[in-house]
């Protein structure tokens, strides 16, 4: 199932769960190995796989260490990238200022209504 905005959290919850006890599962882990190796109580394990509600995330975070899924938060929530000015700045380069076609020095057009910018 495709976790989207259209399921409940109850859904998603379970959908977690059972992702979580497949990943158990293929590691050849028993509920209570996992959780002896998390540092967690196997009914926290056993709440999660079952999609409850009343488990902390530390120990959600423990349990993916253990599986090998915590990099795949990185996509999840990735590291927000700089904006251009602090791009420039980590170059070590000033903002320049945006102009139009450049005049030779001297030559001053006044502007005039009517006329394209």
């Amino acid at each position: 199932m495709k976790i989207s905005n259209n399921l409940t959290d109850q859904a998603i919850l379970e959908e977690l769960g059972g992702r979580l006890a497949a990943a158990r599962i293929e590691r050849r882990l028993t509920q209570a190995a996992l959780a002896e190796q998390a540092g967690v109580a196997k009914r926290t394990v056993e709440r999660l796989e079952s999609g409850e509600v009343a488990t902390r995330l530390s120990g959600f975070l423990r349990i993916c260490r253990v599986l090998g899924l915590l990099e795949r938060f990185e996509t999840l929530l990735p590291e927000p990238e700089p904006g251009p000015m602090a791009q420039l700045r980590q170059q070590g380069r000033t903002r320049q200022r945006a102009s139009g076609g450049k005049a030779e020095p001297g030559e001053k057009k006044k502007w005039t209504w009517g006329e394209p910018t």
